[in-house]
């Protein structure tokens, strides 16, 4: 259909190549396909599920017999224990994150990718069809290529590359929908199509007839393809990290998109809750990428270097613990999955201990010498703790051996127990038992805090249990949302032949082709035109031939004889008709028609985002202009006079009526309207 059709290189039975378009394979055997194969089996499977619970809650409320509610009741017992169980199945895929990762990415923490909310097929082109020869009043059969071009751009992108190839398939079918909305999508009418995708989390379908939900899902899924590339990028190399904290920045760009731009949107994964967690989600894995990208080429042994990076740790950690809190409050905690939760929890205790350790490190094992600059290490540390203890200063602590290792101590301690927490944590969830790479981190960042306490641990001493001052989180890279400019694609309208957006689309109105004859009288047609593409009718002359045959004022023309004019400008139209002769040349003209009420002789109008603009008609009314033909007005000069004027032509008569029922007077016209924005949720209902 179209040169975006790409071969994949797999031969059929037959010999002949399949093609896909650029940006996706649906043939390919990966394991994050395989991840999604059974995404789509649970999902078929919970929609079954969820029409036999309907029906037995239905007969449930409609039998009064003790038997049949006996049996109903013990049949929506096994099919909430069925859902039950398919719930978890899709958590269980949810939780898969080691599908994500990098192969090559062996010493890193994994980081969580959204997975792609699934969508049925749908069919565009019977309701496609028969709105164009509705509405359009053109033969629907000869847009069958455009048509299947768009229904194969929506079927490839049920099915994206995780490639940036893929996230511009993604956004070339998004830039497409404002443009089949404004050419087949009425606001009073409805086209029959409906469009079921499933929550990524619960996996409940959800099926409206408006194209929000379809922005919507596209959006969210062009946000969970960055979140695969961010996890899928190579961690232990300064590209990759640049690369996946890019993605994850534009993936919370996105969703903050969708979040301000769909604000009803019905399907629980995309309420401001659940995005609000997930924004936050992505960003605090950028930051955690960010941290990596400091450690990657080795933390320098000096005091300022192990503070710094303690306070970069702290911040990695306060991020995680605002995620966290996001996950466990009530409108979101009933179905993110519970591997997400423990995932920021584990991340939180885990950097948190990270930045107890390099300050504990940096007191323990840099002493205050002859050398060093006292002010700035005493600025360095004041700018580390919240709150020093009591009885202390910055300088006492630096210049005070027993008080910097008494501090320390409390430092390494500190991080001990938070090493042992994350452990604790990580044990708790089933699904990270089978992270054993995030195992190992866990366990070696312990021991290496164990080791420290045991370097440093005295006999003789008395033990102090202080508690350690709280650090200061601080960051030099923080982590912002980011709009992929990919997501902004220029593209050309499918159904372009059918002519200018501006006029024809769904929500304007006109009458069907007519047929008009055009004749030159001494080069002059008895009428101007004005606008582009299309040109309309303008300054016509009541008394001249194409008016007679039916041509009225701001009639659009639509064709000049075989030829095709929705797209002409006013200067190709002149250059059609500047050979007209007597014999006439037959034009095709539509009339526009008011889809509102009649408008009042003064009113004013405010439609959309325009400015208001006001429309009055004050027509003197005289007696003795009651027979019309009484009336003389100097006749407008035509386009094709060509600078010649005609003296001895007799001046033509033309009535000024105070309303006209056909509106085909330029006042009377109707002001074109824009439908207001209604509520996303009116059209909503669960499949």
């Amino acid at each position: 259909m179209t040169d975006a059709l790409l071969p994949n290189g797999i031969n059929d039975g037959g010999g002949d190549k399949n093609y896909f378009k650029k940006g996706c394979n649906p043939f390919a055997q990966t394991g994050r396909s395989k991840l999604q194969n059974t995404r789509a089996s649970l999902n078929q499977q919970i929609i079954k599920q969820m029409r036999m619970r309907a029906g037995a809650e239905n007969l449930l409320k409609a039998t009064s017999n003790s038997k049949v509610k006996e049996m109903v009741l013990l049949e929506l017992s096994y099919v909430n224990a069925n859902l039950q169980l398919l719930m978890s199945e899709l958590e269980g895929l949810n939780s898969s994150v080691e599908v994500y990762q990098n192969n090559q990415d062996s010493a890193n923490i994994p980081l969580i990718a959204l997975g792609l909310k699934e969508t049925k097929e749908v069919d565009f082109s019977t309701p496609f069809k028969d709105f164009i020869l509705e509405h359009y009043s053109e033969d629907g059969k000869t847009f069958e290529d455009e048509i299947a071009d768009f229904m194969d751009l929506r079927q490839a992108c049920r099915t994206p590359s995780r490639s940036e190839a893929g996230v511009e398939l993604l956004a070339k079918y998004y830039s497409h929908l404002p443009l089949i909305e404004s050419r087949f999508f009425s606001p009073t009418r409805q086209t029959g199509i409906f469009f079921t995708w499933y929550d990524s989390f619960t996996g409940v379908p959800l099926c409206q007839q408006n194209l929000s939900l379809e922005k919507a899902s596209i959006l969210f899924n062009m946000a969970a393809l960055y979140s695969q590339l961010g996890t899928r990028a190579n961690r232990q190399t300064l590209t990759g990290l640049e690369e996946a904290v890019s993605s994850f920045q534009k993936a919370a760009g996105v969703l903050n998109n969708l979040k301000e731009t769909f604000t009803h949107t019905p399907s629980y994964d995309m309420s401001p809750a659940m995005l609000s967690m997930l924004i936050r989600l992505m960003l605090a894995q950028a930051q955690e990428c960010l941290f990596e990208k400091i450690a990657l080429p080795g933390i320098r042994n000096q005091f300022y270097s192990l503070m710094k990076v303690a306070q970069e740790a702290a911040k990695v950690s306060e991020i995680y613990d605002q995620v966290h809190q996001c996950m466990i409050q009530t409108p979101v905690k009933d179905n993110v999955p519970f591997f997400w939760s423990t995932m920021s929890q584990i991340k939180t205790n885990h950097y948190r201990s990270m930045a107890h350790y390099f300050v504990a490190s940096a007191l323990l094992d840099h002493q205050l010498g002859p050398g060093d600059d006292e002010d700035k290490q005493e600025k360095t540390l004041s700018q580390v703790y919240d709150s020093l203890p009591e009885g202390c200063t910055a300088l006492d602590i630096l210049k005070n051996k027993d008080e910097r290792q008494r501090i320390g101590k409390a430092h390494i301690r500190r991080a001990i127990f938070g090493h042992e927490e994350a452990l604790r944590i990580y044990g708790l969830c089933k699904n990270t038992n089978n992270l054993e790479v995030l195992q190992e981190i866990l366990k070696a960042s312990h021991q290496r805090s164990v080791n420290k306490h045991s370097e440093n641990e005295n006999e003789e001493e008395f033990t102090d249990y202080m508690e350690a001052p709280k650090i200061i989180s601080k960051t030099e890279h923080k982590a912002e949302m980011e709009f992929p400019a990919a997501a902004k694609v220029k593209v050309i309208d499918f159904f372009q032949r059918l002519g200018p957006q501006s006029v024809f689309s769904a929500k304007q109105r006109w009458t069907a082709p007519r047929t008009i004859r055009v004749r030159s009288d001494d080069r002059d047609l008895g009428f101007t035109l004005k606008g582009d593409s299309p040109v309309q009718v303008v300054s016509l002359d009541p008394l001249c031939a194409a008016a007679a045959d039916g041509l009225k004022e701001g009639d659009y023309i639509v064709a000049v004889g075989d030829t095709e004019c929705k797209w002409m400008s006013v200067s190709d139209m002149m250059r059609l008709l500047k050979d007209v002769d007597e014999e006439g040349i037959d034009i095709q003209v539509v009339s526009m028609m008011d889809n509102s009420t009649a408008m009042p002789t003064k009113s004013a109008t405010f439609c959309g985002n325009l400015p208001k603009t006001y429309s009055m008609i004050c027509l003197a009314y005289n007696e003795d202009d009651k027979n019309s033909k009484s009336r003389k007005v100097a006749k407008k000069s035509s386009f094709l006079s060509w600078g010649l004027k005609n003296k001895m032509k007799s001046a033509s008569t033309l009535s000024l009526p105070t309303a006209d029922k056909a509106g085909a007077l330029p006042w009377n016209k109707p002001c074109p309207t824009f439908p207001s924005s209604s509520s996303y949720n009116n059209d909503s209902g669960l499949y």
